[in-house]
């Protein structure tokens, strides 16, 4: 679960700033995990206690959520305005959004899976209590399912070919991409381009670096790039001492 922390922490100071270029400091002054850190861990832990407690997922995700939301109400670059007013929402109904939070949150979900089966069935009850919307489900098991393929030692070729037959084209690359790309935060434009990011890249550092050169929402292009390269490259350990120092000792 490496992979989509580090991702969002070293993203974080850039998701503004459009930068498109490889060349730049990992970490910044200011960079610090964002909301993409804390319901990627959320996710994590309502997994394990639906587990342990034999809790159907999606109740016990809601909790979680919810618990996160409360324990850190003011993440750096804050929640989105709906994810704001369904933390705030005593009926916690989800709210047919189409935006990347239920794609920057689900890499826990491929990671657990035994099965690409029952990758793609979690992420969708992880992306559903919230963001309901076809679009939000399609992303968040698109990356849950590159995720696991990345896990099971998949190659690229299998991973895009994958993706392309079964989610978004993937016959662009990351220079073709760049010039014309701006901020979105919707999944159908974020989440292509973020494994292509991953498919592109030559080792863990190359994925973050493509992700965040394409000058996007880049803490959540990196988060998801970077969760399917954990998969796939062994993580420098410069890179994670430094972005886990970034954490407070719960998240840790």
């Amino acid at each position: 679960m490496y992979g989509a922390i580090l991702g969002d922490i070293i993203g974080s100071t850039y998701e503004f700033a459009g930068i498109k270029t490889k060349k730049f400091p990992l970490f910044p002054g200011g960079s610090d995990f964002t909301d993409d850190s804390i319901l990627t861990i959320a996710v994590a832990k309502a997994l394990l206690r639906s587990i342990e407690t034999k809790r159907v997922f999606g109740d016990v995700l809601v909790e979680e959520l919810r618990i996160m939301g409360v324990e850190y109400p003011h993440p750096k670059g804050g929640y989105g305005t709906g994810y704001r007013k369904w933390l705030d929402d005593p009926f916690a109904m989800p709210y047919n959004s189409c935006g990347n939070g239920s794609a920057m949150r689900v890499s826990p979900c491929g990671l657990i899976a035994r099965t690409l089966e029952e990758a793609l069935e979690l992420a969708k009850i992880s992306s559903e209590v919230t963001h309901d919307h076809p679009e939000g489900i399609k992303g968040a098991q698109a990356v849950a399912a590159a995720v696991f393929l990345a896990k099971t030692r998949h190659s690229k070729q299998e991973i895009r070919d994958y993706i392309h037959e079964n989610f978004y084209p993937m016959d662009r690359t990351c220079d073709e991409i760049r010039p014309v790309y701006s901020f979105d935060g919707t999944c159908q434009g974020t989440v292509p381009e973020a494994i292509i990011a991953f498919l592109e890249s030559e080792t863990y550092e190359d994925a973050i670096r493509n992700a965040i050169s394409l000058g996007g929402d880049s803490d959540t292009l990196a988060a998801i790039a970077c969760s399917i390269a954990e998969g796939f490259y062994p993580i420098p350990s410069e890179i994670k001492e430094r972005a886990l120092a970034k954490l407070d000792k719960k998240l840790l």
